[in-house]
């Protein structure tokens, strides 16, 4: 009963509000275009300003760990390439397949990594060591799954993968992440008014992401192409944690670490899937769908995950 109490604590309160701000949305006290502004604002200055904090105030040296984000490199290629071999299987029509690979390894990693693992242990760099070896081969993966499979694609589009690579280049999040690497690698002691102002700054992060998940969901979208979108939500939520958590146990990895690894692999589907897709020629749809299902469904699944790590004392 007790590891069960830990996994509701651990995962109830981030979900409550993202429901508060679903409800925000439907009684009209936010409407879409604050929600833009909102998710626009979180994304460009919250998250970077709370990585920023967290990893400054760490000790680089001693929370640095190569192995750590060697797997989470490894493991996520791993997905990518596996789910793109089986995808001709797994998904016959050829207009969504690009949609339904990115939605199944394509996690959010960021705004949920951080959320989850602050709710748990606090302030953490592990966090950032996770998105650091994920979300730069999320984005290149994407322009090249997408650009293959977009309708009338003649193969890879040079345009966007030079886009891609100069959007991860311009990140506000990697950028956060580096430069409080760079601050932890030189131990350079931040300003106590500049540390009081960034502190502030980083602690509305969390709460505007999932308020801003919570009031860009949208249900109905999720009732069209239910069978590839039930499938991409279990690779997403049951499969690649199935499969790749007890590899992370035997590698020795534990509390915080495994913690990461589980948002890594079982994060609901990130939003971006949906942006990067109409934008890359695809219907969208199923990405929408995608998102919605697995934003929903993680609820239990990430509870459930946690339960089980907790139950074998891995967290």
């Amino acid at each position: 009963m007790d590891n069960l109490i830990f996994s509701l604590n651990a995962t109830i309160p981030i979900f409550l509000v993202m429901v508060a701000g679903y409800i925000f949305r439907r009684i009209k006290m936010l409407d879409e275009g604050f929600v833009k502004t909102l998710n626009a604002f979180n994304y460009k200055v919250t998250l970077p300003v709370l990585l920023v904090v967290d990893i400054a105030e760490a000790d680089f040296y001693t929370v640095w760990d190569t192995r750590f984000v060697i797997y989470c490199f490894g493991v996520t290629l791993l997905c990518i390439l596996a789910i793109s071999a089986l995808s001709p299987l797994l998904v016959k029509d050829k207009a969504i397949r690009g949609e339904f690979i990115q939605a199944s390894y394509r996690g959010s990693a960021a705004v949920l990594g951080v959320a989850f693992i602050q709710n748990i242990y606090g302030a953490s760099m592990i966090a950032p060591l996770m998105i650091l070896a994920t979300v730069p081969l999320y984005n290149v993966a994407a322009v090249m799954v997408l650009s293959f499979t977009a309708p009338g694609s003649t193969g890879l589009d040079g345009d966007n993968l030079r886009k891609s690579l100069r959007g991860i280049a311009t990140n506000p999040i990697i950028i956060g992440i580096f430069i409080g690497m760079l601050i932890s690698v030189l131990r350079l002691k931040m300003p106590v008014i500049a540390g009081k102002t960034l502190r502030s700054l980083a602690q509305l992060a969390t709460p505007l992401a999932l308020i801003g998940l919570g009031a860009g969901f949208e249900g109905r979208k999720a009732l069209s192409k239910m069978k590839p979108t039930i499938l991409s939500a279990l690779i997403k939520l049951f499969v690649m944690p199935a499969l790749f958590l007890p590899a992370a146990a035997y590698m020795g990895f534990r509390g915080e670490k495994m913690v990461a690894i589980l948002i890594m692999l079982g994060a609901p589907t990130t939003v971006s899937c949906y942006i990067m897709s109409q934008n890359m020629g695809h219907e969208g749809v199923l990405s929408s769908s995608c998102v919605v299902a697995t934003t929903f469904l993680s609820a239990v699944f990430i509870t459930l995950w946690l339960y089980v790590l907790k139950s074998f004392g891995l967290i």
